[in-house]
């Protein structure tokens, strides 16, 4: 029943997947501002990867033409593989620390060490360690339902490209 939803209506699709990236980044942001947990350099990118994601299905919902929505959610799957991939690493990370190695500075250390200059980027690359579990929901942390997400995204895309009509 699902896949013939998927097929009949793949542009319906792309926009549900538009309109899940977006509440996804807002869930994250209020993780970040209202809860108060640090993003480390991984989050960052995998919220890069999001925010592309909602990008391109929004821009495929909205077009026209089974060519325009079909470009869109090929580049869309391979930005929610490339997603899968960074969550996949992090959860790895997670479950097998390394022993001296962590991803991110603390904000005061970047400001403190290094000219502004190259501070700044540090900032926007995130904080926070990477091998740090600082939320869990089911036994899962952030970094495992990201990746659960990514790859249901990746799955309703292939079969949108594989099984979609002319729409």
């Amino acid at each position: 029943m699902i896949l013939n939803w998927i097929s009949r209506a793949p542009r319906q699709i792309l926009g549900l997947i538009c309109l899940a990236c977006f509440a996804m980044l807002g869930f994250g942001l209020y993780l970040q501002y209202a809860v108060g947990l640090e993003p480390c350099p991984m989050c960052i990118v995998q919220r890069y990867a999001l925010l592309i994601v909602g990008v391109f299905t929004g821009i495929g919902a909205v077009r026209a033409g089974a060519g325009w929505w079909k470009t869109w959610s090929f580049l869309a799957l391979l930005m929610a593989g490339f997603g899968a991939f960074v969550a996949a690493r992090q959860s790895f990370l997670q479950w097998y620390p390394p022993e001296f190695a962590t991803c991110g500075r603390d904000f005061y250390g970047m400001i403190e060490n290094y000219p502004i200059s190259r501070a700044i980027p540090m900032i926007f690359r995130g904080s926070g360690d990477c091998t740090a579990i600082d939320w869990t929901f089911l036994g899962g942390s952030i970094a495992n339902w990201s990746f659960v997400c990514f790859a249901v995204i990746a799955v309703v895309l292939l079969v949108a490209l594989l099984r979609g009509g002319r729409r």
